[in-house]
C-alpha cells in the first residue's frame, strides 16, 4: 500500500494540480470508487492495459464533489509532507504546516491525551479510521487562503475530518503514516443529496430521463417504465426512436441535441404518439435541461415528461365549446338577415362550411315552396325536394360515379329505405355512416366520412334537410356536433320559414296589385301614353303605388299616379280600394280639386272604422291608429281635354308633374301639393295648364327619385335631365329615364307615367251654336248628317241624326239658354249637346200607354254610351257611337225604336 503514493507520484492529479499524495484513483474516466487503491492492487484492473490504467482523470470524477486531502507524518511523529488539498481542505499552507505535531496543532486541548495514544499505536504499525474534530488557531490560517470561508468558532476554523491513517516505513525502516483526509460535512451533504435525488426520482408522478452525451438513456425512474413497459435498468441504452413515432422521434431527438449544445431549456414541448400495447394517442409535456458535473462540464440531458392527455382531452373539448359558441354567434348574426329563401340557405352554409363541415347541403319541399302547405309524401318523407343551396370546402377533389352531389335548383327525392327519409320522418337527426346499410354507403363513399342528416323543424312543420357532411381524415361526429347541427338547422329552418311566407304573402300582394293596374299600355284620345311599374325586390315588402289612365266623356282623359303609405298586402288593398274610388269619382265628371276632396274622405274613412264622420271628430281608437297610418296616400289627378289641349291638375302631397315643351328643357309644374290623402282638413287647389302640340308629361312616385343613397333632391335632378336627353320614341324614353337613374335598389316600388300630347285636329272638330227655336231641332240634324259625310261616316247618319234630333229637344223643352252642338271624331264619334241650365237629365221606364219618355232610352239603346256632366256655365248631354269597321251594321233606328214598344 506504501507503493500508492509512489506510482501517483507519476501523475498530475484529478485535477491536474494535485501532488502525489493526492492521487488515489486513475482507472476509467469517471471512476468514483472510494478506496481506489483496491482496484489497482488486487481488482479486475489486471486486464485493463496500462496506458489506460494510469491515464489521467477528465474533469467531473467523484473528487470534484468530495473534498479528500493527504500528508504524511515523519518516525518523529511530525507532519512532513502536505498535500496542496490539504491546503484547501484546512486552509493552510505547507510551509505553516510541515514540521508541525498534528495532535497539538489541529486537535482541541481535551482531545490531545487520546490523540498522542492513538500516534503511539499508529508508529507502532496499527491502522486507524475516525472521525476527528479539529480547530486552527487565528495565527495559523493563511491570511486570505482558501480556507478563509469555513466555519469559525472562538479560537479559530472548526471542522471534522474522517481520517484514514495507513502505517508506512521508511527507507531508512523507521516506522510513519500516511493520513487521508475527507471533509465529514461534504460527505453528510452529499449522502442527502444523494437521498432527496433518489426519492424525488424514485418516487416521482412524473416520467424522468437522464440522457448521456450520446444522447442515450443512462437512467429512467419506475414511472417512466412503468409506462413505456419494462424494468428501469431495460431503459438502458435506449434512444427515443424506441419509444416515439418517427416523425416525433425525430423532434424529440433534434432538441436533445439543441439542448445539450447550447444549454438552453426546453419548456412545455408538446409530443404525441401511442403508449405500448394501446393504439389510442397520448399527448405528453417534456421539459428538458441540460446536466453538469461538479466543475461545470455538460454530463447529459435530464428530461421530465407529464401525460397531459386528459389536459388535452379537456381543452379540445373547451376549444370544441368555444367553436360550437362561436358558430351560433355568428348563425345569429348571419342568417335570417335577408327574406329570400335562397340567400338563407346559403347564410347557413357559409356559417357551417369549413368551421363545422367540409360539405354541407339544403333541400327543401317543393311542395311547400309552391304554396302547397300539405304537399303529397311530406308525412312519410317522400315527397319532392328541391336542392337550393351546397357549399363545399373540397370543391376541387373528385367524386366518385353515383357519389357526386345534386346540383343546385335540382328536384329529387329521397328512398324511401333511406336514413335521409327516415330522418325526415321521425323529425330526428340521423347520423349516417357507410357500415350502416348500402344506402348510407352511397353518402358516405369517396371522399365523405360521415353525414349529418338534420331535419329543418320550423312550427312543428318539418321543411325540409339540411346535411352536413365531414371527408375522411377529419375528427369525427360527437354528440356536442350533433346537438349544434340541430341548434343551426332550427335557426335556419325558422327564417327559411319566415322567407317562405313572406314570399307567398309578396307574391300574392304583388299578384293583387298587378291585377288591380291598367292591362298593357292604355289608350286615351290625343295622348300617346307609356308606363311602367316596378316592384320592389323580394326582400322588401309590396308597396302601394299605382297608376291609371282613365277615359272621360268629350274626348277627355284623367291621368292618375299615387302611393299609399305602407308596406305589404294591406298596403296593396288600400291601394285597390282608393284605385277604385278614383275611377268612381272620375265617372260622375268632377273637377280633379273636387275628385281627392271626395277621395280625402274615403280614405279617412278607409283608415277608420267608425267611418269617415267619427275621423273628422278626431274620435279614433288606438287600437286604430296603426290602420290610419296605412290608408294615408299621395295622388296626383290630372284631366286632359284633347280638343283644347288643356290640362287640369291638382296634387295630393304628391312630387310635382314634370312637363317637357319642344325645344325646351324640362320643368316642374308648379302644382301645390296640399294635404295627403287621409288627413283632412285642407282643401286642394286646381291648376290649369295649356299644353303644346308634342310636349311630354310625366307624373312618377318616389321610388323613382329617392333611394337610400341617392336624396329626393338629387333624384329630382336626375330625372329633369334624363328627360332633356330623352328619346323621341315614347316608349324607348320610358326605358332611357329607369335605366339612366337608380331604379335597380329595390327599397320601393315604381311606377311612370308617360304622355305625349297629339291635340285633336281642328278638322275632327264640328262646333255650332243654335238659338232657342224649334227650328234649331231640324238644323242640328242637317249639320250632324252634312259633318258625317264630311268625314266619310254617311253610315251612322240616320242613328245620329235620330240622337242628335232627341238632345236637341230635350235641351229645348227643359233647359235654358241657347244650345251648342258639337261633334267629335277620334277612336269614336261623339256628339254633345250644351246648355245653360244646371239641372241633369233622368232615364225613366216608360209606360206602354205614354206618348213620350222614351228619348233617352232610345238614346242608351242606339249609342254606345251616353251620359251628362255639369260644366261651370250649366251642362252636357252627350252620346258616343263606335265608328264602323266595315263588317258590323248599326242597329237599325226603326227596330230601336218599335223595341220600345
Amino acid at each position: 500500500m506504501s507503493e500508492i503514493p509512489a506510482k501517483a507520484t507519476e501523475s498530475n492529479g484529478p485535477s491536474g494540480d494535485a501532488t502525489a499524495e493526492d492521487a488515489t484513483v486513475g482507472d476509467e474516466p469517471n471512476a468514483a470508487a472510494p478506496n481506489a487503491d483496491v482496484p489497482v492492487v488486487d481488482g479486475p484492473a489486471h486486464d485493463v492495459p496500462a496506458d489506460e490504467m494510469w491515464q489521467s482523470n477528465p474533469p467531473g470524477s467523484i473528487y470534484d464533489y468530495i473534498k479528500v486531502a493527504s500528508f504524511s507524518i515523519g518516525a518523529d511523529g511530525l507532519v512532513d509532507q502536505w498535500s496542496v488539498r490539504a491546503e484547501r481542505l484546512f486552509g493552510v499552507a505547507a510551509r505553516d504546516a510541515v514540521g508541525k505535531d498534528p495532535i497539538e496543532a489541529f486537535v482541541p486541548p481535551e482531545l490531545r491525551a487520546g490523540g498522542h495514544r492513538k500516534m503511539a499505536e499508529i508508529l507502532d504499525g496499527r491502522e486507524w479510521t475516525g472521525v476527528v474534530p479539529f480547530r486552527l488557531p487565528e495565527d495559523v490560517l493563511a491570511p486570505g487562503g482558501p480556507g478563509a470561508g469555513g466555519e469559525r468558532g472562538a479560537g479559530g476554523l472548526e471542522g471534522v475530518a474522517e481520517v484514514y491513517v495507513m502505517p508506512t516505513v521508511t527507507e531508512e525502516g523507521e516506522r510513519a503514516a500516511v493520513c487521508i483526509v475527507v471533509d465529514v460535512r461534504v460527505l453528510r451533504q452529499i449522502e442527502t443529496d444523494l437521498a432527496a435525488s433518489q426519492a424525488i426520482f424514485g418516487q416521482s408522478p412524473f416520467g424522468f430521463l437522464l440522457f448521456g452525451t450520446d444522447l442515450k438513456v443512462q437512467r429512467a425512474n419506475r414511472r417512466f417504465a412503468a409506462v413505456f413497459g419494462g424494468g428501469v435498468e431495460d431503459q438502458r441504452g435506449r434512444t427515443v426512436h424506441d419509444y416515439l413515432p418517427r416523425h416525433e422521434a425525430d423532434r424529440m431527438a433534434a432538441a436533445l441535441k439543441r439542448v445539450l449544445e447550447t444549454g438552453d431549456s426546453v419548456t412545455d414541448m408538446q409530443i404525441v404518439g401511442p403508449a405500448p400495447g394501446s393504439s389510442d394517442r397520448r399527448h405528453w409535456s417534456i421539459n428538458l435541461y441540460r446536466v453538469h458535473s461538479g466543475s461545470g462540464r455538460p454530463i447529459g440531458v435530464a428530461g421530465l415528461g407529464t401525460d397531459v392527455t386528459r389536459r388535452h382531452a379537456a381543452a379540445r373539448e373547451a376549444a370544441h365549446a368555444r367553436r360550437n359558441l362561436a358558430l351560433l354567434n355568428e348563425a345569429g348574426a348571419r342568417i335570417g338577415n335577408s327574406l329570400d329563401l335562397e340567400t338563407t340557405a346559403r347564410e347557413l352554409l357559409d356559417v357551417a362550411v369549413p368551421g363545422f363541415c367540409d360539405l354541407a347541403s339544403v333541400d327543401l319541399y317543393q311542395g311547400l315552396l309552391d304554396g302547397d302547405e300539405t304537399p303529397p309524401g311530406l308525412a312519410d318523407g317522400s315527397a319532392d325536394l328541391r336542392r337550393v343551396a351546397f357549399a363545399s370546402a373540397v370543391a376541387d377533389a373528385p367524386f366518385p360515379d353515383g357519389s357526386a352531389p345534386i346540383d343546385v335548383g335540382a328536384v329529387h327525392r329521397f328512398a324511401f329505405t333511406s336514413p335521409c327519409a327516415d330522418a325526415l320522418r321521425a323529425a330526428r337527426p340521423r347520423l349516417v355512416t357507410g357500415a350502416d346499410d348500402e344506402s348510407a354507403s352511397r353518402l358516405t363513399k369517396g371522399l365523405v366520412q360521415s353525414t349529418l342528416a338534420v331535419p329543418m323543424v320550423a312550427h312543428d312543420t318539418v321543411v325540409g334537410l339540411a346535411q352536413f357532411s365531414r371527408t375522411k381524415g377529419s375528427e369525427p361526429f360527437g354528440e356536442r356536433d350533433r346537438a349544434l347541427a340541430v341548434e343551426l338547422a332550427a335557426r335556419a329552418a325558422v327564417c327559411i320559414d319566415n322567407a317562405r311566407l313572406y314570399r307567398r304573402e309578396h307574391e300574392r300582394a304583388l299578384i293583387l296589385q298587378r291585377s288591380l293596374l291598367p292591362p298593357g299600355d292604355p289608350e286615351a284620345s290625343g295622348l300617346d301614353i307609356a308606363c311602367r311599374y316596378l316592384p320592389g325586390n323580394a326582400a322588401t315588402e309590396v308597396g302601394g303605388d299605382w297608376f291609371d289612365v282613365i277615359e272621360l266623356p268629350g274626348h277627355r282623359t284623367a291621368l292618375v299616379v299615387g302611393d299609399v303609405m305602407g308596406r305589404g298586402l294591406r298596403a296593396a288593398v288600400a291601394m285597390g280600394e282608393l284605385r277604385t274610388a278614383v275611377r268612381t269619382l272620375a265617372l260622375l265628371d268632377l273637377e280633379p280639386a273636387e275628385v281627392l276632396s271626395a277621395l280625402d274622405e274615403i280614405a279617412r274613412g278607409l283608415g277608420n272604422p267608425a267611418g269617415p264622420q267619427q275621423a273628422t271628430r278626431g274620435a279614433r281608437k288606438a287600437a286604430d291608429a296603426d290602420l290610419s297610418e296605412v290608408y294615408l296616400a299621395t295622388c296626383v289627378y290630372a284631366v286632359y281635354d284633347a280638343v283644347t289641349r288643356r290640362c287640369t291638375f291638382a296634387n295630393a302631397g304628391h312630387l310635382p308633374p314634370v312637363l317637357v315643351e319642344p325645344g325646351e328643357s324640362a320643368l316642374m309644374l308648379d302644382v301645390p301639393p296640399g294635404m295627403p290623402l287621409g288627413v283632412g282638413g285642407e282643401p286642394f287647389e286646381d291648376v290649369e295648364v295649356e299644353l303644346p302640340e308634342g310636349a311630354l308629361l310625366a307624373l312618377y312616385t318616389d321610388g323613382l327619385v329617392e333611394s337610400r343613397d341617392h336624396p329626393l333632391d338629387e333624384g329630382l335632378n336626375a330625372f329633369v335631365r334624363a328627360l332633356n336627353d330623352a328619346p323621341t320614341t315614347l316608349e324607348d324614353a320610358c326605358d332611357h329615364v329607369l335605366n339612366t337613374l337608380d331604379t335597380h335598389h329595390g327599397e320601393d316600388d315604381i311606377a311612370l307615367l308617360m304622355a305625349r300630347v297629339e291635340g285633336l285636329p281642328t278638322e275632327h272638330v264640328g262646333d255650332w251654336t243654335l238659338p232657342r227655336d224649334l227650328k234649331s231641332v231640324g238644323r242640328a240634324r242637317e249639320l250632324a248628317c252634312d259633318q258625317l259625310r264630311a268625314w266619310d261616316l254617311e253610315r251612322l247618319c240616320d242613328t245620329a241624326e235620330l240622337l242628335v234630333s232627341e238632345l236637341v229637344t230635350n235641351a229645348l223643352r227643359y233647359g235654358e239658354g241657347d244650345i251648342r252642338l258639337r261633334l267629335l271624331l277620334d277612336r269614336t264619334l261623339v256628339c254633345e249637346v250644351w246648355d245653360a241650365s244646371f239641372v241633369q237629365p233622368r232615364r225613366r221606364r216608360a209606360r206602354d200607354t205614354d206618348e213620350g219618355g222614351r228619348g233617352l232610352q232610345l238614346v242608351g239603346l242606339l249609342s254606345a254610351a251616353w251620359g251628362s256632366r255639369r260644366t261651370p256655365r250649366g251642362k252636357t248631354v252627350w252620346f258616343e257611337m263606335a265608328l264602323p269597321d266595315g263588317d258590323t251594321e248599326p242597329m237599325d233606328a226603326a227596330e230601336a225604336l218599335l223595341s220600345l214598344f
